[in-house]
């Protein structure tokens, strides 16, 4: 199982796809941004455009309905938009549900494993920095408008949300939570917040796996060091709650990092080692080959999980695990 929202769990699912393991992602509800904002505030849908990434991360490869699902406008008034988003907004209308939707999506599809949004509440993402100023919206908090912004100091949803019921149970009865590398604030803790997920991932009695992200974003984690991600999740989390965390070793090339100092991104340097003898470290080259500091999504990542996976006593070594 994944927990994570945006591009950021993409190489994670995809690396975990064609894998032999029973895959189910919980996916962020946190967006408002773009087309999303205005589906959301228009037409009264849920934020799809999480969601949409993740079932097109799942999708059957080389079909020209997985394309069509990622196909963007190049001109006129949906300049930018994916055709997805509208999918699954008529869809929720169709059906009047958003998991109805999602369900209908994923057979359109062929998607391996599930996708389920970790709540079917209508709740906006605030943030307050460290100068006491509050942002509401997750755009908002994601893109800062000046130069310089203070360090954000606690995340809440307004109002508060409900765990989606499927991913609840989904939850009580993983073997493996993986927790996907993505933007800290907007993707990953957005997912805790939701009342009653924070209390069922750590009643699950699967083991936990967080991977770190490979940079720094500006305006969320700026001047983050490798263990202040983990002091961030268990924050939300809890203390204990993972038991392996895995950081790439890897350092991108020069020239590749010059670009991304552009952005005020910088390389997140692994740790040494853990002084407690929980959460595990790993570390590996999990690097993807390329112009771009992503997650590999294919082997290097595949490996770890897996090798981790086969360590978990399961009493029937020839039955998939739920991941």
């Amino acid at each position: 199982m994944t927990i994570g929202g945006g591009t950021g769990s993409f190489p994670i699912l995809r690396a975990l796809k064609n894998q032999p393991v029973n895959l189910t992602a919980i996916v962020s509800m946190a967006d408002d941004g773009g087309m999303a904002g205005v589906l959301r505030d228009e037409y009264g849908v849920l934020p799809p455009s999480d969601v949409r990434k993740t079932l097109v991360a799942l999708a059957e490869p080389g079909s020209i309905l997985r394309e069509l699902f990622n196909y963007r406008f190049s001109e006129g008034s949906f300049k930018g938009c994916a055709f997805g988003n509208f999918f699954l907004a008529a869809l929720e209308k169709i059906t009047g549900s958003f998991a109805e939707a999602v369900k209908e999506a994923s057979k359109v599809l062929k998607v391996k494993g599930s996708v389920i949004p970790v709540t079917l509440s209508d709740a906006r993402l605030c943030a307050k920095l460290a100068d006491g100023a509050v942002i509401k919206g997750e755009t908002n908090i994601d893109i800062p408008t000046k130069d310089f912004r203070p360090a954000i100091k606690k995340v809440w949803l307004e109002p508060k949300a409900e765990i989606n019921p499927q991913a609840e149970t989904a939850i009580k009865t993983a073997d493996l939570i993986v927790i996907c590398p993505g933007d800290l604030y907007t993707s990953i803790i957005p997912n805790f917040l939701v009342k009653g997920m924070k209390e069922a991932v750590k009643k699950s009695k699967a083991k936990k796996v967080c991977f770190v992200n490979l940079m720094t974003k500006f305006g969320e984690t700026h001047g983050f060091k490798a263990e202040d991600f983990i002091k961030t999740i268990e924050k939300y989390l809890g203390r204990d709650a993972l038991d392996f965390v895995v950081f790439n070793s890897k350092k991108p090339r020069a020239e590749i990092l010059k670009r991304y100092k552009k952005e005020k991104a910088e390389f997140v340097e692994p740790p040494g080692k853990s002084k407690k003898t929980k959460p595990v470290y790993i570390r590996a080259d999990l690097l993807a080959s390329g112009g771009f500091i992503r997650h590999d999504p294919g082997e290097k990542t595949s490996k770890i999980l897996l090798a981790i996976l086969n360590e978990l006593d399961n009493p029937n070594k020839n039955q998939k695990a739920s991941f």
